[in-house]
């Protein structure tokens, strides 16, 4: 009775140590059980012929796509064991099973695949019981379906007979088939064994680490299980036939089911991999059309599969007895369509990958630092492409900075890191990170010229600007062909400053500059329009009308289709007071961009001078709806809910006090710089329209149609430039309305403005020309100071002030605030004429006389609207 209790005791360590490969206490186990007589030697050799195998192959790991040939000294003696336990035949029906599998596993290392495809055939695989058997066996069935899966693709298929031969190549073509579902057969049935062997796996372990726990004196922790070459291939192999043979269907299909079933430590690895391949393939080899969901049945056929296969597809077509356990529960969630999916797989990748992050940079850990470094990157890098196409930059950038802790000197991610904020608009960040990336690449233009980018346009950081450009320059022959465009991105910068400067000599110097630059960057590159555009701009900045034109001409032959060049042309025209010629092209261009503001402005300009103010305010409705339309306002569900412009456009009213519009008649303010708009294009026809009392009041009634549908579909939250664009719109056709002589009709687009922007210098302004129609004074001077106290350089409200104050005979007043209004803008015509007449009033005659010189040839060049309404960006 003793003995016998001893025989189990050791019998069941015997079992767990298989179960957990400790494959080095095998022969002290084996030697107890000899010395204790409770069983024959058959079982001994048995245990002893698989350690020595299991213990050579993890001194000899196989490798994918090829197998150690011919025998080997360690080899030898693990077939004599084998052999000897099989010989003698006095092994239990289980332990026979596996010395089988064992012998057919040693004749694949030794590569005799035939031989052990013969093993294979004795043992009969599939009616191998999985239901209760030790957590060991369940290994020994998973490797034996791979091994099997091995041989069969080593091995060349039957020849056919001789009247296959005869009958032609279906039965071939079947045959083929055939012998590929037996494959993929194999490979799928062992890697759903290994997932059920590494589950159970999974369940000892943490029991066994529960009774530790609670133990006084716990025990040594278990080491985590190592997959090796045959599970690894059982679990991997399958889907790559099935890619290969373009079988995309059941390829996802067998991806899907190993995700779903429950986790383990030791597939964790495996489970990043997986996750992160499927994920590739839903971005790149699926689209919306072909999807279908995780959950459902795979369509029977697919545009994903190869078609000249479609008659002969591989399906599964096997069932186990004991299958490995998937997620399941309520409240589960499911993705929709491919790229939801691939985005779930790679955020759950991320976070694996940043689990797993080996950070440590001792030489030890190099080679580990640089596989995790090369698998998160891979997976940021589907992030981009995933959450690209949606938009989705704000997430991308948190996701890519939460990769920064593998980015120490490693360019890629601190570069995906600055686009990503370039494009989620936090342009500021996006400016340090690329700093750090001039560091790591000092010989790249192009990462300079990105930051001058930012520098010259959202952020206006003109100093930086010029620092980053002049690296550009200063890279001479290294920069290449982007050295131009670091004469252009400083010429950018001097325009810039030219335009912010309040001295009349500091605007010239860096006038001067700026051509310099432009004239340079347009040597170094004859063929670049945006060279010969930027320095056409310039020269019409600088009133150079006719040197302006030739340049322009150049830029529109070099790109006939630019919309910045044929904007210039149109306001060159204007200033040369050809006002026909210039609506024509700004009519041409609007063919091609209908949703750019910026020439509908100029066209509302132009109409009311060539056609009448009835024929502009068509086309501020026209605005209207398109701004509706392009920002998708539509939602009659909104309406009723106090969705008002006003309701909507103060949900953070801190913020919107802090912002005013910039002008579109100012040329210190440069206009609505990131107005030019693309998109949907957006048919209309406009009837002509007499100057008739009934057809103003037919547009008057139409502004209002189309500002009350505004009000019951303005959206609740988002950014400020559209509503920007709204209330320069607004503002102008209030400009409309107020040459019609019509203050009341403009009160209430200027009221609509105020709702959206209440401190703004331009609506404050408009108030005072309103004031000024109904003339009240004292009203009028009040709204300019007040547009000057929130914009002291607001050039415009200063010529307005200037000129009450000399109706109001406080001349020496007046020409303090005239002058300054020269020194900001020395081209504003009507300054200098209103300067004449304030000196002129104060008998100062030969001063009144250059002023109004000087007036007479600035208006002689002076466009419909400020050239630097176009605007000034790398």
């Amino acid at each position: 009775m003793t003995a016998r209790k001893s025989g189990s005791r050791l019998e069941t360590e015997i079992e767990r140590c298989r179960s957990e490969c400790q494959w080095d206490k095998i022969p002290e186990l084996v030697r107890q059980l000899s010395a204790k007589l409770i069983s024959n030697d058959d079982l001994g050799e048995l245990l002893l012929g698989e350690c020595k195998l299991q213990t050579y192959l993890k001194e000899n790991p196989l490798k994918q796509g090829a197998s150690p040939r011919g025998p080997r000294p360690k080899l030898v003696e693990v077939r004599k064991h084998l052999t000897a336990a099989l010989d003698r035949g006095n092994l239990k029906a289980d332990y026979l099973q596996e010395a089988s599998l064992l012998m057919a596993k040693l004749c694949y290392v030794e590569g005799e695949y035939r031989d052990a495809l013969g093993h294979y055939g004795k043992v009969s695989l599939d009616e191998m019981q999985l239901v209760g058997a030790p957590v060991y066996r369940l290994s020994m069935i998973a490797e034996a379906y791979a091994t099997k899966g091995l041989c069969l693709e080593k091995v060349p298929a039957a020849s056919p007979s001789l009247s296959n031969k005869n009958t032609g190549s279906p039965s071939s073509v079947k045959s083929t088939s055939d012998r590929e579902q037996e494959i993929i057969t194999c490979y799928e049935k062992s890697g759903d064994i290994a997932l059920l062997y590494l589950q159970e796996a999974e369940k000892v372990r943490i029991h066994k680490s529960g009774i530790q726990n609670r133990s006084p004196k716990p025990g040594p922790t278990s080491q985590d299980i190592e997959l090796g070459y045959f599970l690894e291939t059982g679990l991997q192999r399958a889907h790559v036939i099935h890619f290969k043979n373009g079988n995309l269907t059941r390829g996802v299909g067998r991806f899907r089911e190993i995700l779903r079933a429950v986790e383990s430590r030791t597939t964790q690895s495996l489970r990043m991999t997986i996750a992160r391949q499927l994920a590739e393939i839903l971005l790149r080899g699926m689209c919306e059309q072909s999807y279908w969901s995780p959950l459902e049945d795979p369509p029977t056929v697919s545009p994903l599969d190869d078609p000249t296969r479609q008659g002969h597809v591989l399906s599964k077509n096997y069932s186990l007895s004991r299958r490995p356990r998937v997620y399941s529960g309520e409240n589960l969630f499911c993705p929709q369509e491919n790229t939801e999916e691939a985005l779930l797989l790679l955020l759950i990748s991320e976070s694996m990958a940043n689990r797993d992050a080996v950070l440590s940079r001792i030489p030890e850990h190099n080679n580990d630092r640089i596989i995790s470094l090369q698998s998160a990157s891979v997976v940021y890098d589907l992030l981009t492409i995933a959450l690209g196409r949606r938009g989705q930059y704000e997430m991308l950038s948190e996701c890519l900075e939460r990769a920064m802790k593998f980015a120490f000197e490693e360019f890629h991610l601190w570069y995906q890191l600055a686009l990503s904020l370039m494009a989620a608009g936090k342009s500021a960040r996006a400016v340090k990170v690329l700093k750090e990336c001039i560091r790591l690449k000092p010989d790249e233009p192009t990462i300079p010229l990105l930051a001058v980018k930012l520098c010259v346009g959202p952020l206006h950081w003109l100093d930086e600007g010029e620092s980053f450009a002049k690296m550009v320059i200063d890279m001479g022959e290294k920069a290449a062909e982007f050295r131009a465009k670091g004469y252009l991105a400083v010429g950018l910068v001097y325009s810039l400053k030219a335009t912010d400067a309040s001295l009349r000599s500091t605007q010239e110097e860096y006038q001067r500059k700026a051509l310099g630059a432009f004239q340079r960057a347009q040597s170094l590159s004859p063929t670049d329009h945006l060279a010969a555009f930027y320095l056409a701009l310039q020269l019409a900045v600088s009133r150079q009308i006719p040197e302006a034109l030739g340049y322009v001409r150049q830029a529109l032959q070099l790109q006939g289709d630019d919309v910045h060049s044929l904007h210039l042309l149109a306001l060159l025209l204007s200033a040369q007071k050809h006002y026909h010629d210039a609506l024509n092209i700004i009519e041409m261009a609007l063919s091609e961009y209908p949703e750019n503001f910026n020439l509908l402005y100029t066209k509302v300009k132009l109409e009311s001078m060539c056609r009448g103010p009835e024929e502009a305010l068509l086309t501020c409705k026209h605005m209207l709806q398109i701004w509706k339309s392009f920002y998708n306002l539509t939602n009659p569900s909104d309406s009723g809910r106090g969705s008002s412009l006003l309701d909507r456009a103060i949900t953070d009213r801190r913020q919107l006090n802090a912002m005013t519009l910039p002008d579109f008649s100012d040329p210190e303010t440069g206009g609505l710089q990131d107005a030019n708009i693309h998109g949907f294009p957006y048919m209309f026809s406009v009837c002509s329209v007499h100057a008739t009392s009934i057809a103003a009041s037919r547009v008057e009634q139409a502004l209002s149609e189309v500002a009350s549908s505004l009000q019951s579909s303005a959206p609740k939250q988002g950014p400020l430039h559209p509503w920007m664009t709204l209330a320069q719109i607004w503002l102008h056709a209030a400009e409309v309305y107020i040459s019609m002589s019509k203050p009341a009709e403009a009160a209430a687009c200027t009221q609509e403005a105020s709702n959206l922007f209440p401190t703004s210098h331009n609506v404050l302004y408009m108030r005072g020309q309103i004031a000024e129609l109904r003339g009240n004074m004292d009203e009028a001077k009040r709204w300019y100071e007040e547009a000057l106290s929130i914009n002291p350089t607001h050039v415009k409200s200063m010529q307005r002030l200037g000129l009450i104050l000399h109706q109001l005979q406080r001349y020496s007043l007046s020409e303090k605030v005239l002058r300054d209004a020269v020194q900001v803008n020395s081209t504003a015509h009507d300054v200098w004429n209103s300067l004449g007449e304030v000196l002129q009033a104060q008998g100062n005659t030969a001063a009144a006389t250059e002023c109004f010189i000087t007036a007479l040839e600035l208006e002689a060049s002076s466009p419909i609207l400020p050239f630097t309404i176009i605007p000034r960006a790398l």
